[in-house]
């Protein structure tokens, strides 16, 4: 026993030397993984690191440390270390003994290695300790004397600019004032003179630049001169004004010094500020920008006026941005390029911006067009800012607020030249929050608007109207943003915008993208994708920082693979319109907990999950022309506690026949505002169940009743109802507004609850209506549509009683643009009354063989409005006229139906720019 113990001893250390070696080799592969993973972990820390260093330095103008330096350079040798290794293990790996799996061809080769692998494992996770614990990774660089900046080549300043430094150089001089009106180059002029300072850097110890804006408060500009002269902060955070006053005279007063004063709306107490007196003794100088030529008188400065450019200057300006080959392209554009810079008046910003506009308009269509859009604005406008944002036609600058700003940016996420319905536009500034007005729908709405009027003022939107009288979708205002405007935006988007607008990811139709391109988008806050395909197969995709997902107009899109939504956990907005091949959604959309816009308008979706109702912030809800989508299942809808806006316009499967489930839990829903809905087939019930409720009353904006045989009279009693459409209602004879069946209340309801937010009205083959009297209780209507209705012999039947008085009360007709009345074989009048139409901009009859006379008088006035008469040539000759006076002033307009066809408007009829 005794002989044993030492071998038995010996073979135990053999033994323990030998396993430890065999877990180097039988753990290899776990190891191998193990330290890519660290690697990779490594790398982040390294990117972090890295981005903070490039950050501090480009920005900060700071210089990294040794010791950061040293561990990136450290990391990044590391990196290629452990690649190597990588692939040595792999290799090591692959070789094994014949016929077996896991026996290695070379166990010593396998040992190293393993070994190896454990000990940069070690030294990978010591790096990445390191990385995490920087807290200070870039010091401050000495301030230059005169830091310069950004300056493109100017035209027009030289004078200017040598007046001003002989000034600058007379000693008698010590404050200069650079006056003159918004635009007119004083920026531009005070940075040259700021850039000539690095010329002579030598004779002065600083230069020092400060934009005090409209406010100018002493502590602002003092924390600016704080900061710049390097004063440390324990002199002067949280001390008096009069103490930050005397640190900072305490400096400059031993100093030669020029201070740059930009954008002064009002005198500022240099004084109080610190600035020491100037005088010949010290020959340091103040240069100031201000619109107010008493800012200069008041704070004892040489006034120099800084006018606008001579026309040739200002000429060669303009030119300069359109580009020669835009200025070349027709032989008509030189002089119709003059007619735009004389609308400048001189003005550089003018000039540049507009120029920078007009980059790439090629036609002299397209220049009669900007010139005209350039002549109706206002040429005078009050105060000094109006004046010159008013004439800077595409100044992003001039904007108001920042939800006007964000609003603006967000329309480059649609690709170049789209035209953005603006109803649509305003729903996703709502699902976005840009326009959070306390959750009142309506006055966000209104917010909307007036934001597009004011971008459209500021010409940074065009308005555009390109279905000018469609039918189905009304009156169809458009924006649309000019090319150059559009990429404008998106640099801003992308590159110079605040924190809540991160980059925009916008890709046009017919593009394609890779895998990696798709991978880079991670950090993205908005991707539009339009008819995109993909070079190769696209993984579920992971953006956690995503808030609008736009994947418009993707015909091809037959389905979203499964985990599309899995890694989207900020997303507010989904578009998933015009996905006509789209049959269904995937049941991951329930994680979208953030979402709060919804469109799945024109797809192929059959049924909508039940994980749609998990969806509890969601506020606009759009399920238009989606004739496929069965009927929604019950609790979908009254789950999603937060909606505030529902449109199911023809989804005739979702809404056919009885559908008052669906109306009653929108009946439920707190916050439900506006609805839009489409009904079908047997329509009495349902139309019963919105008048019984007072909350769908208030509700409904949008009806549309088509295929109905069970109806003979319609009962309006929808107060905020904007839209009325009704198709094939068979036996329909009437609409109008009752409390009950039996009570007619036409002239004892109170006026604020008629037809006072109607503006569109179309009906369509409703072969037994009689009349349409209601109509005196729409003030706002704009377009009258009717067609095929055979047995209508009188729109307004003045023979009612009160009618005619509460006609001519209500302004009947007052606010009408289009009227369009087609195959009405039995019309013999539109009303009893003369009318006047002030608003008229077009009429369409055709198929009206007894319409004879149309309401107009001898007090009748041609609107100015007013684009073109549409009707058969023997219909207008046989019509007869109260004063042949008018005839004469409406002949003009007449146009011929059989050159235009049956529904469609003349081309030459339609300036897609005017405002409806």
């Amino acid at each position: 026993m005794d002989l044993l113990s030492p071998i038995l001893d010996v073979a135990c250390c053999l033994w323990d030397s030998t396993a430890k070696r065999a877990v180097y080799i039988r753990e290899l592969p776990e190891n191998l993984n193990s330290l890519r993973t660290a690697m990779e972990e490594l790398k982040n820390v390294y990117k972090d690191v890295n981005e903070n260093v490039d950050r501090e330095e480009k920005l900060l103008l700071k210089k990294r440390t040794h010791v950061v330096d040293g561990w990136i350079q450290s990391v990044e040798a590391m990196e290629k270390e452990v690649t190597d290794l990588l692939a040595k293990g792999d290799g090591e790996i692959q070789k094994k003994c014949f016929g077996t799996s896991c026996c290695p061809k070379n166990c010593r080769a396998s040992y190293k290695i393993g070994k190896m692998v454990l000990r940069k494992m070690e030294d990978v996770a010591l790096k990445k300790t390191e990385g995490s614990k920087f807290i200070v990774v870039a010091e401050p660089l000495p301030s230059p004397v005169v830091m310069e900046r950004p300056l493109d080549k100017t035209v027009g300043l030289d004078s200017l600019f040598n007046h001003v430094c002989v000034q600058l150089e007379d000693e008698k001089v010590g404050s200069v004032g650079l006056y003159g009106m918004g635009g007119v180059g004083k920026t531009t002029l005070l940075t040259r003179i700021n850039n000539e300072f690095l010329k002579t850097r030598d004779e002065f110890d600083a230069v020092i630049w400060v934009t005090v804006s409209r406010s100018a408060i002493v502590e602002k500009v003092q924390q600016v001169l704080l900061n710049k002269l390097e004063i440390p902060k324990d002199k002067w955070e949280g001390r008096s004004e009069d103490e930050r006053k005397e640190e900072i005279f305490n400096v400059l007063k031993t100093k030669k010094f020029v201070l740059l004063l930009d954008d002064m709306w009002e005198p500022l107490d240099l004084f109080a500020v610190g600035i020491p007196p100037l005088n010949n003794g010290n020959k340091s100088k103040v240069v100031f920008t201000t619109r107010l030529s008493t800012v200069c008188l008041d704070m004892g400065a040489k006034g120099i006026e800084v006018n606008s450019l001579e026309w040739e200057e200002a000429f060669a300006l303009f030119q300069k941005y359109v580009g020669e080959d835009t200025i070349n392209s027709h032989p008509d554009i030189p002089e119709l390029a003059e007619i735009v810079a004389k609308e400048c008046a001189g003005l550089p910003l003018a000039l540049i911006t507009i120029g920078r506009a007009m980059a790439g308009t090629k036609t002299p269509e397209e220049w009669e067009r900007k010139i005209k859009m350039l002549k109706n604005y206002p040429a005078k406008f009050p105060g000094m800012e109006n004046h010159l944002f008013s004439r800077l036609a595409f100044s992003y600058d001039s904007l108001q607020d920042e939800a006007t700003k964000s609003c603006f940016l967000y329309c480059s996420i649609f690709p170049e030249d789209c035209e953005i319905h603006c109803n649509e536009l305003v729903q996703l500034w709502i699902g976005e929050g840009f326009l959070d007005e306390s959750g009142d729908l309506k006055k966000a709405r209104d917010a909307g608007e007036a934001i597009i009027e004011s971008l459209y003022h500021a010409c940074l939107l065009e308005i555009n109207y390109p279905n000018y009288y469609d039918y189905q979708e009304g009156l169809t205002k458009c924006v649309k943003m000019h090319d150059v405007i559009h990429d404008m935006a998106l640099w801003l988007a992308c590159q110079n915008g605040n924190k809540k607008q991160k980059r925009f990811v916008v890709v046009d139709e017919g593009k394609s993208v890779t895998a990696q391109e798709v991978e880079e988008w991670k950090g993205t806050q908005r991707i539009s994708l339009v008819s995109l395909t993909f070079k190769e197969h696209i993984e579920s995709p992971s953006f956690p920082d995503l808030q609008t997902l736009l994947l418009g107009n993707r015909r091809r899109l037959f389905s979203l693979p499964s985990g599309f939504f899995s890694y989207m956990p900020n997303l507010t907005v989904l578009d998933l319109g015009n996905h006509f091949e789209l049959d269904g959604l995937p049941m991951e959309i329930s994680k979208l907990v953030t979402l709060q816009y919804l469109n799945l308008s024109n797809t192929g979706i059959r049924k909508m999950p039940m994980e749609l109702r998990n969806l509890k912030k969601l506020r606009i809800l759009i399920l238009n022309n989606m004739g496929r989508l069965q009927r929604i299942p019950s609790q979908i809808i009254s789950g999603l506690s937060s909606l505030q806006l529902l449109s199911i316009m023809n989804c005739w499967q979702a809404t056919k026949g009885d559908c008052r489930g669906l109306l009653k839990e929108l009946q439920g829903l707190t916050f439900m505002t506006e609805v839009s809905v489409s009904l079908c087939n047997s329509v009495v019930l349902p139309i019963q169940t919105l008048l019984n409720s007072q909350k769908l009353q208030r509700c409904l904006k949008h009806l549309k009743v088509e295929q109905c045989s069970d109806m003979n009279f319609l009962h309006l009693l929808f107060p905020y109802l904007e839209e009325v459409e009704l198709s094939c209602c068979f036996k329909l004879k009437d609409v109008i507004l009752l409390h009950s069946e039996k009570e007619a209340v036409h002239f004892t309801f109170p006026r604020d609850k008629y037809f006072n937010h109607l503006y569109r009205v179309t009906i369509h083959y409703c072969p037994n209506l009689i009349r349409l009297t209601c109509l005196i209780y729409a003030p706002n209507l704009k377009l009258l549509y009717i067609s095929r209705c055979n047995s209508l012999e009188e729109v307004i039947q003045v023979e009612e009683s009160r009618v005619s008085e509460i006609a001519s009360n209500l302004s009947l007709f007052s606010r009408l643009r289009f009227l369009s009345l087609l195959s009405l074989p039995k019309l013999r009048s539109i009303c009893g009354q003369s009318l006047l139409f002030p608003s008229l901009k077009l009429m369409h009859m055709s198929g009206c063989p007894n319409l004879s006379k149309l309401p107009f008088d001898s007090n009748f006035k041609v609107s100015e409005k007013l684009v073109g008469i549409i009707g058969e040539q023997e219909w207008w000759n046989q019509l007869e006229w109260e004063d042949q006076t008018i005839t004469h002033q409406l002949t003009p307009y007449f146009m011929p139906s059989r050159s235009c066809g049956h529904n469609s408007i003349p081309a030459a009829l339609i300036d897609h720019s005017v405002p409806i």
